[in-house]
């Protein structure tokens, strides 16, 4: 069995930890800087009773004591990530860093080159990569059903109001978080630029703050985005639709195709469309994926695919490469807003918090 460790029992950490049990990982300890929340995320699991899982505030003594831990996932704050993440890999420890992986590109490039030294696997934890709905789509792109791309686009029409972000203080914050952008729309601009073929000539992109003027950061961002392969795609981001979540919607237009992914969190098919019609495709209309949350199933896939890349000694299927691609292109777009122009790729510096001070009120 995996020998398996958790940094973080906050609000996403029940995905993690569930994912650990229904791929029969040897859960080994967690760790929090409150103690309350470790016992929480057990509970709801029935593990609160185990004495064999370790609890620990530190989670650098929870490396020292525990050298048998093969993969550790980690789900703090934003800010964190980064600095958990490159501690972990030196001690050569396997991870699974929820997104996004890290707050700056000299982070991501550090995480990726410590990977490659230390001979670890490093997945970021985009899961919605894994929804049934995704995969379907991606086959179809990649058996070139769609023909040439002539766009796409991606809307995270969501909801969070003054409580979510009191829950914890450093969300909404440039320097532990980042805006709608980074935080709750990082999974489907993922999903954009992947499906896009990934490399990006340029972005530009306009943030705002609307509604939530007691953070630092944006509350609805936009862009329009320039692919190498000629398609354009665009984004919409906020948290800002009125009482609750909407949507999370993707689109992808080709010369002999078009879909669109709907649901909470691109869990349906609402459209599917080929030219090349087949009986599966009949079967593939109206598809719906039932989940609890807007986070998905795909954590207990994402977790599988992490174990056996360690178990093959291959890339995990998200691998940290992928990690640093999202965080880029929101990246991008923040430099964009801020400059009032577009901005070209590759990014060779930014950081969120570059953008301290963006939305300061006068």
């Amino acid at each position: 069995m995996m020998k398996y460790a958790l940094i973080g029992c906050g609000r996403i950490s029940t995905n993690h930890i569930k994912a650990a049990v229904n791929n029969q990982f040897e859960i080994v300890a967690v760790c929090d800087v409150i103690h309350e929340r470790m016992e929480e995320v057990l509970s709801k699991h029935g593990l609160s009773d185990n004495k064999n899982i370790a609890r620990y505030t530190d989670y650098k003594k929870m490396l020292d004591e525990h050298a048998d831990i093969e993969l550790i996932s980690i789900a703090t704050e934003s800010g964190l990530h980064a600095e958990i993440a490159l501690y972990c890999i030196r001690h050569g420890k396997n991870v699974i860093i929820e997104k996004p992986m890290a707050m700056s590109i000299a982070d991501a490039d550090e995480i990726l080159r410590e990977s490659e030294k230390y001979h670890v696997k490093v997945s970021a934890c985009h899961q919605n990569r894994f929804n049934i709905a995704v995969q379907k789509t991606r086959k179809a792109l990649e058996s070139g059903r769609f023909g040439k791309l002539s766009h796409g686009s991606v809307h995270v029409r969501w909801n969070r109001n003054r409580d979510y972000y009191e829950q914890a203080k450093w969300r909404g914050t440039w320097a532990q978080d980042g805006g709608a952008l980074m935080n709750q729309c990082i999974h489907g601009i993922d999903l954009l630029r992947w499906m896009m073929g990934d490399e990006i000539e340029e972005v530009y992109g306009v943030t705002k703050q609307q509604f939530h003027h007691y953070l630092e950061c944006e509350d609805i961002g936009m862009a329009v985005v320039k692919f190498k392969n000629g398609a354009i795609g665009t984004i919409e981001g906020t948290t800002n639709v009125y009482p609750k979540n909407l949507e999370e919607t993707l689109y992808l237009f080709g010369e002999n195709g078009t879909v669109k992914l709907g649901g909470k969190s691109t869990n349906a098919i609402d459209v599917w469309d080929f030219a090349d019609k087949t009986q599966a495709d009949y079967e593939n209309e109206g598809y719906f994926e039932q989940t609890v949350n807007v986070y998905g199933n795909g954590h207990t896939s994402l977790f599988a695919d992490v174990a056996d890349a360690i178990e093959k000694d291959r890339k995990p299927y998200v691998d940290a490469h992928a990690g640093k691609r999202a965080l880029e292109l929101v990246l991008a777009v923040y430099q964009s807003a801020a400059e009032g122009k577009a901005v070209k790729l590759p990014l060779n510096a930014c950081a969120c918090t570059d953008f301290t001070g963006k939305f300061d009120k006068s």
